[in-house]
């Protein structure tokens, strides 16, 4: 516990340093999570490629779910080959969202929580009798949108209302722009309706973290889908030209 909570100590020092660079507690918050995203970006970008080989295959998949429906146990071990042989980790995009999920949790507890349980963050402002603002934009990033809707109309909680809409489309997003079936388009759908609830109680400066860290997020992924397509489509193209019988040389008479 000692550990853990010395690990927050650090990121939260570490943004105490920025803002005293930049002198704007939202600007140091999307300066740490643009430093994090960089730090971050050799595990995202296996995710995203694991995601990518998951799709590519996915008509085979099911073709073998179709082929096999009755026969589980010839399913499991035909799949598994299939696996093998294009080279393909069915877990390969879980291990790094586990890697990034302590980081990512400790990053909420120092920048969220509650008036009850505040995080590191809010709590120092309390303490010290600072306010931590994104320029004009977000006058405390330390209060929810509730709270602001609360205490002073919804004319002064639009700034908070904004970051809460970009929180939802953050979630739906990345679901849209993917590949897949409508049923998980969807549930895309339906969590983003969750966040969009959960943002409305969230501070700001949490907030504003995961919606910077979102743009980002989805910005390499559609840079690396779109590599990673064309990468594709140039290997298949090799691959036809090499079985691809050369024509017979004519004869001088």
């Amino acid at each position: 516990m000692n550990i853990w909570n010395s690990f927050k100590e650090v990121i939260f020092v570490f943004l105490q340093q920025i803002e005293g660079v930049v002198g704007d507690w939202g600007l140091a918050i999307i300066v740490l999570t643009v430093l994090v995203r960089l730090a971050l970006m050799p595990l995202t970008i296996k995710q995203t490629r694991s995601m990518y080989e998951l799709q590519r295959i996915q008509p085979k998949i099911k073709e073998l779910q179709e082929k096999y429906k009755d026969d589980k146990e010839k399913l499991q071990e035909e799949t598994l080959k299939f696996y093998q042989e294009n080279k393909v980790n069915p877990f390969g995009g879980c291990l790094p969202m586990l890697l990034q999920m302590p980081l990512l949790i400790a990053l909420y507890q120092v920048l969220g929580g509650t008036a009850a349980h505040p995080g590191i963050l809010m709590k120092y402002l309390t303490e010290s009798g600072n306010v931590g603002r994104f320029f004009f934009f977000i006058p405390d990033i330390a209060k929810t949108p509730a709270m602001v809707f609360q205490q002073n109309g919804i004319v002064a909680a639009l700034p908070y209302i904004i970051l809460v809409v970009l929180f939802g489309l953050s979630v739906w997003l990345p679901q849209f722009l993917m590949p897949g079936e409508k049923q998980q388009k969807m549930i895309g759908a339906y969590m983003a309706v969750v966040m969009l609830w959960f943002g409305w109680s969230a501070p700001a400066g949490v907030l504003l973290y995961w919606d910077v860290s979102s743009i980002w997020g989805v910005a390499q992924q559609q840079i690396m889908m779109t590599s990673l397509k064309r990468q594709h489509a140039g290997d298949e193209i090799v691959q036809e030209q090499a079985v691809k019988p050369k024509g017979k040389k004519s004869k001088n008479v």
